[in-house]
């Protein structure tokens, strides 16, 4: 009887970090999802695979991502400005553009 709710305790201790762990309900949106396919798939795990899987990107690849992105833009806004400054330049060497060409 002791080994009976040994288990038992141990079950609930683990449905209970299950719960905790937000795993519960990702099954369970995961297996409804299923469930209200209208064609359900040939592989019923491999849509689960894919579905649980779909959460998202690591916190540590987003943080990544996020200061690349920061670092291109500064490099986008410097070359923006590295482009007007040649540009700039680039009109005191060249005639203007108001002169007709002459007539051949």
């Amino acid at each position: 009887m002791t080994n009976y709710r040994a288990a038992d305790s141990k079950r609930e201790e683990f449905r209970k970090y299950l719960e905790k762990a937000g795993v519960l309900d990702a099954l369970t949106k995961v297996l409804v999802g299923l469930y209200e396919e209208p064609e359900k798939p040939n592989n019923a795990l491999d849509f689960l695979k894919q579905h649980l899987g779909a959460s998202g990107p690591e916190t540590a690849d987003v943080e990544a991502l996020k200061q690349e992105v920061t670092e291109l833009r500064q490099k986008v806004e410097q070359l923006s400005e590295e482009n007007t400054d040649l540009k700039a330049k680039l009109q005191q060497y060249e005639p203007p553009t108001d002169e007709q060409a002459p007539d051949s």
